[in-house]
Protein backbone atom coordinates (compact mmCIF):
# COMPACT_ATOMS: atom_id res chain seq x y z
CA UNK A 1 0.00 0.00 0.00
CA UNK A 2 2.78 2.06 0.59
CA UNK A 3 4.58 1.81 -2.78
CA UNK A 4 1.13 3.53 -4.36
CA UNK A 5 2.19 6.62 -1.95
CA UNK A 6 3.54 9.68 -3.71
CA UNK A 7 6.00 11.50 -1.40
CA UNK A 8 3.63 14.29 -0.56
CA UNK A 9 0.67 11.58 -0.03
CA UNK A 10 3.16 9.63 2.14
CA UNK A 11 4.17 12.95 4.73
CA UNK A 12 0.83 13.86 4.70
CA UNK A 13 -0.20 10.61 6.58
CA UNK A 14 3.26 10.89 8.65
CA UNK A 15 2.22 14.19 9.52
CA UNK A 16 -1.44 13.19 10.49
CA UNK A 17 0.00 10.76 12.89
CA UNK A 18 2.96 12.71 14.94
CA UNK A 19 -0.08 15.00 15.21
CA UNK A 20 -2.32 12.63 16.32
CA UNK A 21 -0.09 11.48 19.19
CA UNK A 22 2.00 14.41 19.54
CA UNK A 23 5.34 12.18 19.35
CA UNK A 24 6.45 9.14 17.38
CA UNK A 25 9.23 7.44 17.28
CA UNK A 26 11.60 6.50 14.12
CA UNK A 27 10.70 2.71 14.44
CA UNK A 28 6.76 3.43 14.80
CA UNK A 29 6.66 5.46 11.53
CA UNK A 30 8.71 2.89 9.52
CA UNK A 31 6.49 0.37 10.87
CA UNK A 32 3.17 2.35 9.84
CA UNK A 33 4.34 3.46 6.66
CA UNK A 34 5.92 0.35 5.13
CA UNK A 35 9.38 2.12 3.91
CA UNK A 36 12.62 2.27 5.00
CA UNK A 37 14.24 4.14 7.69
CA UNK A 38 16.19 6.62 5.22
CA UNK A 39 13.02 7.45 3.45
CA UNK A 40 11.50 8.30 6.75
CA UNK A 41 14.08 10.62 7.71
CA UNK A 42 14.18 12.39 4.34
CA UNK A 43 10.42 12.91 4.75
CA UNK A 44 10.89 13.77 8.83
CA UNK A 45 13.74 16.68 7.16
CA UNK A 46 10.85 17.68 4.79
CA UNK A 47 8.54 18.24 7.57
CA UNK A 48 11.18 19.79 10.32
CA UNK A 49 11.95 22.52 7.35
CA UNK A 50 8.21 23.14 6.91
CA UNK A 51 8.17 23.67 10.90
CA UNK A 52 5.37 21.06 11.06
CA UNK A 53 7.76 18.41 13.29
CA UNK A 54 11.15 18.80 15.28
CA UNK A 55 13.15 15.90 14.90
CA UNK A 56 14.98 14.62 19.02
CA UNK A 57 16.38 11.63 19.72
CA UNK A 58 14.62 8.59 18.55
CA UNK A 59 11.71 10.05 17.10
CA UNK A 60 10.05 13.69 16.15
CA UNK A 61 7.53 16.23 17.79
CA UNK A 62 4.68 17.41 16.32
CA UNK A 63 4.94 21.28 16.17
CA UNK A 64 2.30 22.18 14.10
CA UNK A 65 -0.78 24.09 13.72
CA UNK A 66 -2.33 25.09 17.04
CA UNK A 67 -5.48 22.78 18.30
CA UNK A 68 -9.11 22.95 16.87
CA UNK A 69 -10.40 24.73 19.25
CA UNK A 70 -12.48 28.43 18.90
CA UNK A 71 -9.59 29.87 21.00
CA UNK A 72 -7.59 28.86 18.37
CA UNK A 73 -9.47 28.70 15.06
CA UNK A 74 -10.06 32.15 16.09
CA UNK A 75 -6.48 33.25 15.73
CA UNK A 76 -5.39 35.96 13.01
CA UNK A 77 -2.65 34.43 10.66
CA UNK A 78 -1.29 38.07 10.33
CA UNK A 79 -0.31 38.29 13.64
CA UNK A 80 1.46 34.16 13.66
CA UNK A 81 4.82 35.33 12.57
CA UNK A 82 4.85 37.95 15.96
CA UNK A 83 3.04 35.35 18.06
CA UNK A 84 6.24 33.09 16.97
CA UNK A 85 8.66 36.14 17.57
CA UNK A 86 7.74 36.24 21.07
CA UNK A 87 7.21 32.56 21.83
CA UNK A 88 11.07 32.19 20.26
CA UNK A 89 12.37 35.49 22.44
CA UNK A 90 10.80 33.99 25.62
CA UNK A 91 12.77 30.68 25.16
CA UNK A 92 15.42 32.03 25.53
CA UNK A 93 14.56 33.49 29.18
CA UNK A 94 13.91 29.99 30.21
CA UNK A 95 17.51 27.79 31.99
CA UNK A 96 17.43 24.43 31.46
CA UNK A 97 15.93 23.28 34.71
CA UNK A 98 13.25 25.44 35.36
CA UNK A 99 10.35 24.77 36.52
CA UNK A 100 7.52 26.84 34.38
CA UNK A 101 3.95 28.01 34.76
CA UNK A 102 2.20 28.20 31.25
CA UNK A 103 -1.17 29.06 30.24
CA UNK A 104 -3.60 28.22 27.91
CA UNK A 105 -3.19 31.47 25.66
CA UNK A 106 -2.34 31.32 21.66
CA UNK A 107 1.13 32.82 22.48
CA UNK A 108 1.94 30.64 25.34
CA UNK A 109 1.00 27.45 23.28
CA UNK A 110 3.84 28.82 20.39
CA UNK A 111 5.91 28.67 23.67
CA UNK A 112 5.62 25.47 24.47
CA UNK A 113 6.44 24.07 21.19
CA UNK A 114 9.61 26.02 21.50
CA UNK A 115 10.28 23.73 25.01
CA UNK A 116 9.21 20.66 23.90
CA UNK A 117 12.66 19.25 23.97
CA UNK A 118 14.64 20.80 27.00
CA UNK A 119 14.79 19.70 30.42
CA UNK A 120 12.12 21.55 32.43
CA UNK A 121 9.61 21.01 34.81
CA UNK A 122 6.13 22.03 33.16
CA UNK A 123 3.16 23.17 34.82
CA UNK A 124 -0.16 24.18 33.11
CA UNK A 125 -4.00 24.27 33.33
CA UNK A 126 -3.79 23.87 29.54
CA UNK A 127 -4.90 20.45 27.75
CA UNK A 128 -3.29 21.66 24.27
CA UNK A 129 -0.25 22.83 26.10
CA UNK A 130 -0.11 19.23 28.04
CA UNK A 131 -0.58 16.96 24.80
CA UNK A 132 2.60 18.74 23.74
CA UNK A 133 4.82 17.22 26.68
CA UNK A 134 2.63 13.55 27.24
CA UNK A 135 5.95 11.84 25.32
CA UNK A 136 8.74 13.69 26.16
CA UNK A 137 11.62 12.41 28.15
CA UNK A 138 13.00 15.68 29.34
CA UNK A 139 10.18 17.14 30.86
CA UNK A 140 8.18 16.42 33.80
CA UNK A 141 5.11 17.29 33.73
CA UNK A 142 2.34 18.46 36.27
CA UNK A 143 -1.62 19.26 34.90
CA UNK A 144 -3.71 21.08 36.81
CA UNK A 145 -6.92 19.87 36.77
CA UNK A 146 -10.70 21.64 37.37
CA UNK A 147 -13.72 22.63 35.37
CA UNK A 148 -12.19 22.03 32.02
CA UNK A 149 -13.10 25.65 29.07
CA UNK A 150 -14.37 23.94 26.35
CA UNK A 151 -13.28 26.82 23.97
CA UNK A 152 -9.80 26.71 25.06
CA UNK A 153 -9.29 23.34 27.01
CA UNK A 154 -8.06 24.80 29.91
CA UNK A 155 -8.93 24.37 33.67
CA UNK A 156 -10.55 26.76 35.78
CA UNK A 157 -12.37 27.40 39.08
CA UNK A 158 -11.61 26.83 42.51
CA UNK A 159 -10.17 23.08 42.15
CA UNK A 160 -7.41 24.32 39.47
CA UNK A 161 -7.11 27.69 41.83
CA UNK A 162 -6.46 25.00 45.29
CA UNK A 163 -3.99 23.22 43.25
CA UNK A 164 -2.28 26.60 41.76
CA UNK A 165 -1.63 27.70 45.61
CA UNK A 166 0.03 24.74 46.49
CA UNK A 167 2.56 25.09 44.26
CA UNK A 168 5.27 27.01 43.52
CA UNK A 169 6.82 27.99 39.86
CA UNK A 170 10.45 29.73 39.18
CA UNK A 171 9.10 31.69 36.15
CA UNK A 172 5.22 31.88 35.31
CA UNK A 173 4.11 32.95 31.49
CA UNK A 174 0.89 34.64 31.04
CA UNK A 175 -1.35 36.11 27.61
CA UNK A 176 -3.53 38.64 28.06
CA UNK A 177 -6.47 39.93 25.66
CA UNK A 178 -5.35 43.27 26.57
CA UNK A 179 -3.30 45.91 27.76
CA UNK A 180 -4.00 49.76 28.45
CA UNK A 181 -3.02 52.31 30.81
CA UNK A 182 -4.94 50.45 34.02
CA UNK A 183 -2.90 47.28 33.06
CA UNK A 184 -3.70 43.67 31.50
CA UNK A 185 -6.59 42.42 30.79
CA UNK A 186 -8.34 39.05 29.59
CA UNK A 187 -11.84 38.26 28.54
CA UNK A 188 -13.01 35.36 31.18
CA UNK A 189 -13.75 36.04 34.79
CA UNK A 190 -13.02 32.57 35.59
CA UNK A 191 -8.96 32.96 34.21
CA UNK A 192 -8.57 36.30 35.59
CA UNK A 193 -8.91 34.47 39.06
CA UNK A 194 -6.70 31.93 38.10
CA UNK A 195 -3.95 33.98 36.51
CA UNK A 196 -3.80 35.79 39.77
CA UNK A 197 -3.18 32.75 41.84
CA UNK A 198 -0.20 31.93 39.28
CA UNK A 199 1.39 34.80 39.82
CA UNK A 200 1.61 34.53 43.58
CA UNK A 201 2.73 31.34 42.96
CA UNK A 202 5.76 32.53 40.57
CA UNK A 203 8.62 33.95 41.55
CA UNK A 204 8.83 35.69 38.51
CA UNK A 205 6.11 37.05 36.31
CA UNK A 206 6.11 37.35 32.39
CA UNK A 207 3.13 38.37 30.29
CA UNK A 208 3.50 37.25 26.42
CA UNK A 209 1.40 39.58 24.51
CA UNK A 210 1.79 40.93 20.66
CA UNK A 211 1.72 44.43 19.45
CA UNK A 212 -1.86 44.40 18.44
CA UNK A 213 -2.80 43.95 22.38
CA UNK A 214 -2.05 47.32 23.42
CA UNK A 215 -4.36 50.00 23.99
CA UNK A 216 -7.28 46.74 24.25
CA UNK A 217 -9.07 46.14 27.37
CA UNK A 218 -11.44 43.60 27.84
CA UNK A 219 -14.46 42.13 30.37
CA UNK A 220 -11.83 41.41 33.66
CA UNK A 221 -8.72 43.33 35.02
CA UNK A 222 -5.65 41.15 35.74
CA UNK A 223 -3.18 43.31 37.76
CA UNK A 224 -1.78 47.01 36.80
CA UNK A 225 1.70 47.56 34.41
CA UNK A 226 4.08 47.30 37.26
CA UNK A 227 2.70 44.02 38.30
CA UNK A 228 4.67 41.57 36.22
CA UNK A 229 8.66 41.72 36.08
CA UNK A 230 8.40 41.19 32.27
CA UNK A 231 6.56 41.89 29.09
CA UNK A 232 7.66 39.88 25.83
CA UNK A 233 5.96 41.16 22.90
CA UNK A 234 6.74 41.66 19.27
CA UNK A 235 8.90 44.63 18.09
CA UNK A 236 6.06 46.61 16.51
CA UNK A 237 4.89 48.06 19.76
CA UNK A 238 5.40 51.91 19.73
CA UNK A 239 7.70 53.23 21.34
CA UNK A 240 5.45 55.30 24.11
CA UNK A 241 4.29 52.28 25.40
CA UNK A 242 8.07 50.84 25.68
CA UNK A 243 8.86 54.41 27.74
CA UNK A 244 4.97 53.50 29.83
CA UNK A 245 6.21 49.50 31.26
CA UNK A 246 9.83 51.08 31.45
CA UNK A 247 8.51 53.58 33.93
CA UNK A 248 6.28 51.41 35.70
CA UNK A 249 9.33 49.11 36.24
CA UNK A 250 9.02 45.97 33.61
CA UNK A 251 11.71 44.70 32.02
CA UNK A 252 10.78 44.58 27.80
CA UNK A 253 11.90 42.26 25.66
CA UNK A 254 10.80 42.33 21.85
CA UNK A 255 10.86 39.35 20.15
CA UNK A 256 11.96 39.92 16.64
CA UNK A 257 12.36 37.84 13.39
CA UNK A 258 16.62 38.45 13.15
CA UNK A 259 16.72 37.92 17.07
CA UNK A 260 15.63 38.79 20.54
CA UNK A 261 16.20 42.62 21.87
CA UNK A 262 16.33 43.73 25.51
CA UNK A 263 14.89 47.06 26.21
CA UNK A 264 16.42 49.11 28.99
Amino acid sequence: MSMQLTAEDRRNRMLEMIRRTGFASLPDLVCELEVSESTVRRDLDSLEESGSARRTHGGVFYVGPTPKLPHFDHRQSTHWDKKRAIAVAAAKLIEDGDTVLLDGGSTTYELAQQLIDRPLQIVTNSLPVATLFMSSDSVDLVLVGGYVHSRTGVSLGPYANQMLADLNVRRAFLSVAGINQRGYYNSNLLLVESERVMMASADEVFVLADSAKFGQSSLAHLCDLGDVDCLVVDDAVEKTWCNRLLDAGVELVLGKASGTEKIE
